[in-house]
Formats: C-alpha cells, structure tokens, sequence
C-alpha cells in the first residue's frame, strides 16, 4: 500500500454526505423493513372487545404482544442493505478517498496489534520493521491531518524523530514506498 495525497476538504465532504446518507438511508429501511415485516407475520389486532380483553389477560399473564422481534429484525436487514450497498459503491470514483482511508486506517490497526514486537526488531535495525514503522508514522500524520487531530502530533513528531534516528544509526535508506503488508507476517 503506497501513500497517496488527499484533498482535505474534498475527503470531508464526500465522507459528511456518506454519514449523512448512510444515517438517512437506515433509518428508512429499518422503519420499512420492520414495517412490512410486521404487516406479514405479526397477528392481526382487532380492537372489539373480545380481542380488548384478550390484550389485556395476555399483558397481566406476561405474554409477548409486541413486534420487538420484527423491528429488531429490519433494523438488522436495514444494516445489511446499507452494508451491501457501501460494498457495491466503494470501488467508484466517488468513493476513492473514503476507501482508501479505511484500507489505511485498517493497515494501521494490523500494525498497531503488532508494534510492540516491530518496535523492538528496529533497535536492533531489522530492515522490515523500520519500514513498517516509516510507513506507519507517515500515515498516522496524513490522518491526524486530514481529521484535524493536532493533540497527538507532538507525540507522533517525536516518534518520527527518533524512528530517523534508528534509520540513520543502522546505515539504512528506508521510504514509505518500500512498505507491503507482506512484511507485516513476520510480526505475529
């Protein structure tokens, strides 16, 4: 996975519509799917006084009368549409940014499980785990930048000197382009 320039502002807005799109579209079809779903199997409520009186025994006697189990259900078929559909659009060019941010952020998540063993592999200058580690810092910094999130630079900026410094000690070239996840298997 190479580093590739994003525009802040256009990465923003793409992913405020996706939220905002993604929040709109579940909510319909959680309301519609358990809507429909109740319309199909729930049992029918006639409200003369026969039907009345057997709500209420069955309320007193603790009986379900409820359609929980037909929302929860369309809240989870409207969760699985909603995914189905972010599945289909991820590869557009809409959506380029926004996906590659997560593959990002996903490739960090795998780093970050294993930084302890990588960071202990670059004092004693393994090749792998300082590359691991260039192109960790420098995605952390584009992300920190993109999500306006200045808290931790001061952190990450000390990490990225030192981590200079261990390139320098050992004699080595390393670029962030060098990186594959292919290299991370050696850090289980």
């Amino acid at each position: 996975m190479t580093l590739k320039d994003i525009d802040k502002k256009a990465y923003r807005s793409k992913l405020n519509q996706v939220i905002v799109g993604f929040i709109v579209t579940f909510a319909i079809l959680a309301i519609a799917f358990g809507g429909i779903l109740i319309a199909v199997f729930a049992e029918p409520l006639a409200l003369d006084t026969i039907a009345q009186a057997s709500i209420n025994t069955a309320i007193e006697s603790g009986q379900q009368t409820s359609n929980f189990r037909y929302n929860f259900l369309g809240v989870i078929l409207a969760l699985l549409t909603c995914a189905g559909i972010l599945r289909q659009l991820k590869n557009t060019p809409f959506f380029n940014e926004i996906y590659y941010v997560w593959q990002l952020k996903q490739t960090q998540n795998i780093i970050y499980r294993r930084l302890k063993k990588i960071k202990q592999a670059s004092i004693n200058g393994d090749e792998n785990a300082l590359i691991i580690l260039k192109f960790y810092y420098a995605s952390l910094k584009q992300l920190y930048l993109l999500d306006d999130n200045t808290l931790t630079m001061s952190s990450l900026e000390a990490d990225i000197t030192h981590l200079e410094g261990l390139i320098t000690q050992h004699g080595k070239e390393i670029t962030t382009e060098h990186f594959t996840k292919v290299l991370l298997s050696s850090y289980k």
